[in-house]
């Protein structure tokens, strides 16, 4: 059956279902879900697991062999499939179909996978699963649903958010559920429950990002280039995710690509800042000075880099992705080109 992700705990409560495909491409969400299944599961005495990662070279026999063997104790047990691809291939589609058909009393089978496209939707594998346990396709929080969700996650920590919070909250994370929770509960940590004001709010970030993603775009609007490779040097000491990196220095020159076409259409500066709600009352002066450093075919430059780091943190170019962030971040500085290293 499916049920939607709000729907998850009341379904767990009814009784652990023997499959459980989860299917989307927003971080938190998906980890939240998975843990919210596992944690249900060892209530009711599953406390072995085994993890099964599903790539290019998995053997699906593993799946078969795990499904058919017997624990040394009889204990219940959670097989953790996670199917990078979200394309089993055609000796994944018999596997998955012949577990569903007949899967085992003693074991809870979690299975993991990015957004099902329509056409796996109602693929055979997805169907004979899904009338198996549950599916759950989780969606990404976006638009009018997030500012409500922002402001329930905070409430359900025990903390009031003041006027403009949320909004102010909501465009520093920008849809990034998992930044939104570091906040909360950094905000949590620092002030303990009860109101947060914008202020309060505007410090934490302050406080905690010395050298934090954040100030690494800013300082870049700045020009400021020494500091850009000092950041970007303590976040990879730090072990910091280059995504996360790259999502921040990719949103702002979308952001400035497009204030820049707008300006060389005849608007003023100050003209196309003023027309964008997401951009704070303390940032147009910041993002004003950013503008004035490149025209549009340069920030367009930039934004193919970004295309280019990527690729490079996917591992299809060989190139280092730390060094093509810091090249992404001291252009936007104001810095000339820079050669960079190739690692075979």
């Amino acid at each position: 059956m499916r049920v939607r992700l709000h729907e998850l705990e009341a379904q767990l409560q009814r009784g652990l279902a023997p499959i459980y495909l989860l299917s989307g491409n927003e971080p938190l969400q998906m980890s939240e879900a998975a843990d919210s299944i596992r944690a249900q599961a060892r209530q009711q005495g599953y406390t072995s697991r085994e993890i099964l990662e599903a790539d290019a070279r998995f053997d699906w026999n593993r799946l078969t062999a795990e499904a058919n063997s017997l624990s040394l104790f009889a204990e219940q047990r959670i097989i953790d499939l996670r199917i990078f691809t979200g394309k089993p291939g055609r000796d994944g589609v018999k596997i998955l179909v012949e577990y569903a058909e007949r899967p085992p009393p003693d074991t809870l089978l979690l299975i993991m996978l990015p957004k099902l496209e329509r056409s796996q939707s109602n693929s055979k594998w997805v169907k004979s699963l899904e009338k198996a346990g549950v599916l759950i396709q989780i969606w990404p929080v976006e638009g009018n649903r997030l500012i409500p969700w922002l402001e329930q996650r905070m409430r359900k920590v025990g903390l009031t958010p003041a006027a403009d919070v949320i909004p102010m909250l909501a465009e520093r994370i920008e849809g990034n559920l998992l930044a939104a929770t570091q906040e909360i509960d950094k905000l949590l940590l620092l002030h303990g429950p009860g109101v947060i004001t914008p202020e309060q709010l505007s410090d934490a970030a302050a406080d905690s990002a010395r050298y934090d993603v954040f100030r690494l775009v800013d300082s870049a609007l700045q020009g400021k280039v020494a500091r850009c490779e000092r950041i970007i040097n303590r976040l990879q000491a730090e072990g910091t995710a280059v995504t996360i990196i790259l999502w921040a220095l990719t949103r702002e020159i979308r952001l400035l690509c497009s204030l820049a076409s707008e300006v060389e259409k005849g608007r003023s500066p100050q003209q196309a800042i003023a027309g964008r709600r997401e951009i704070w009352d303390k940032r147009k002066p910041l993002v004003k000075k950013g503008l004035q450093r490149l025209n549009t075919s340069g920030w367009r430059s930039l934004l193919l880099l970004c295309g280019e780091a990527d690729r490079a943190i996917k591992g299809q170019d060989r190139r280092d992705p730390w060094l093509l962030l810091q090249d992404i971040a001291t252009r936007m500085a104001g810095i000339t080109a820079t050669p960079l290293t190739f690692s075979f």
